[in-house]
């Protein structure tokens, strides 16, 4: 499984400045286990926003965001609601807020970060992959991982090598991971986003928090055989 922990709520209200209604998405699968994003936290968030004077169009919580047939399907039936917002909260990993940004046409913030957990976790189809980084930027990247999708984890932008949307290290195999980000936040009308420059990522971040060692999900991860 995948932990996560919930961003500050200052980092939460500041990605959502200029946003005046939200639809706020939970995952009852990882993000539940870890009290982050299931339906209790979801409440408890929509009253955080209202509070902070945003208004919430709605709100649900589903079977494993990571499964994108999953999540079409089950935001269906808040289709009005959604398409009132002027952007969507989702309370879970990096998977579950990338698979939400690939289904949805409005823009995605996540409202978690991602903890490591010392290696590969689990197995999902489909392009999005979590490096569990423990500072997520999906924010800024119009859901699309740059740690993942670019072969270089480069989080301003493309390398000098990427040509006519390929990866410069696979172009027979990968596009351009930024080629990718770029249209997306075109399509979002959200190129603002890529003025934004980021400080080096803080990978201390992504070893195993040393709290996390002494829980249960560490132990059930890292049984001796």
């Amino acid at each position: 499984m995948l932990v996560s922990e919930q961003k500050p709520l200052e980092e939460i209200l500041h990605s959502l400045d200029g946003d005046g209604t939200v639809f706020l998405l939970g995952c009852r699968g990882c993000a539940e286990a870890s009290h982050t994003g299931g339906e209790q936290e979801v409440r408890t968030m929509k009253a955080n926003l209202e509070e902070a004077g945003k208004i919430v169009s709605g709100w649900t919580a589903l079977d494993f965001l990571c499964q994108k047939a999953l999540v079409k399907t089950g935001l269906q039936a808040f289709r009005d609601q959604i398409l009132a917002s002027d952007s969507l909260l989702v309370m879970c990993c990096g998977v579950g807020v990338q698979a939400t940004a690939a289904v949805v046409d409005k823009v995605v913030h996540p409202g978690c970060n991602t903890l490591s957990m010392g290696g590969a976790q689990g197995e999902w189809r489909g392009s999005e992959r979590c490096a569990e980084c423990g500072a997520c930027l999906l924010d800024y990247t119009g859901g699309i991982c740059p740690i993942t999708a670019c072969t270089k984890s480069l989080i301003n932008g493309p390398c000098g090598g990427a040509r006519d949307g390929r990866c410069e290290h696979q172009p027979d195999v990968r596009p351009c991971g930024w080629q990718q980000i770029y249209e997306r936040l075109k399509k979002l009308d959200h190129l603002d986003k890529l003025r934004e420059i980021h400080t080096p990522q803080d990978y201390a971040k992504a070893e195993p928090p040393k709290a996390l060692r002494s829980t249960t999900f560490w132990a059930l991860e890292h049984v001796e055989e």
